[in-house]
């Protein structure tokens, strides 16, 4: 069965829109987990523009379920991980300027980078994915430097205007799917999937995990979190099924 992991960034950046102590994202993940999420993700980024080191503490000190930190491979935040031992770290890009991660992780340009991170990191008992575009020869550097499973980056899916070019896309997925599942990798996707373009992706037989945020956190203004989750884990498990 494909894990869900809901990525609760952006209830945190509802509430620094104000130095607000609400919404919280904690409280968010609870209520993520009670409507079906098998684990929760959170981006601690350098600039703190949504989650918080106190919300990362707390989420490893009250979570039921896995704890996914997205962060960069910089040593402050390898320092951070070692310290709150989330069940898996994705390594990602960042840039300040961005509205949110752009593109994968250039794993072929930072090789000594993120060999680095993914030593510490499994080292101290965490489980590394680097989130990567479908590029076949950067999964193969990922396998290389002993990360345990690659986020393909399902942007250009997500994003694609006409049927043709989503099917194109999605081509270029199972393709790297299947070739990170050959090199012995976990697959797992993430960014831009929702309501309408997660079902496809979910019948690609390699995936083991999906990481959505944005559309889950949107929904959950108009229906609440718990439905919001309960709505994503029934499209997932239904096409799954198929």
């Amino acid at each position: 069965m494909i894990r869900l992991g809901v990525n609760i960034d952006h209830v945190a950046t509802v509430r620094q829109a104000r130095r607000a102590p609400e919404p919280d994202p904690v409280t968010a993940a609870a209520l993520a987990v009670l409507g079906g999420a098998d684990g929760i993700t959170a981006h601690l980024r350098e600039d703190r523009r949504h989650i918080q080191d106190r919300d990362l503490d707390l989420l490893k000190a009250t979570l039921t379920c896995r704890l996914n930190l997205e962060m960069a491979a910089t040593q402050a935040m390898i320092d951070i991980a070692c310290r709150v031992r989330p069940e898996e770290a994705t390594l990602v890009p960042e840039k300040r300027e961005e509205l949110t991660t752009e593109g994968g992780l250039d794993v072929m340009s930072h090789e000594a980078t993120v060999a680095r991170a993914v030593v510490a990191l499994r080292e101290a008992g965490i489980e590394v994915s680097l989130f990567v575009d479908p590029v076949l020869s950067q999964i193969d550097v990922a396998q290389r430097l002993g990360a345990q499973a690659v986020e393909l980056q399902t942007a250009t899916y997500s994003e694609a205007r006409t049927a043709q070019e989503r099917e194109r896309q999605l081509d270029v997925l199972a393709r790297a799917a299947r070739h990170a599942h050959s090199l012995g990798l976990h697959v797992h996707l993430g960014h831009g999937l929702n309501y309408h373009n997660t079902q496809a992706v979910c019948r690609l037989p390699e995936i083991r995990e999906l990481n959505i945020g944005h559309s889950i956190v949107s929904r959950a203004v108009l229906v609440g979190m718990v439905q919001a989750v309960r709505d994503m884990k029934e499209l997932i498990v239904t096409a799954s099924a198929r």
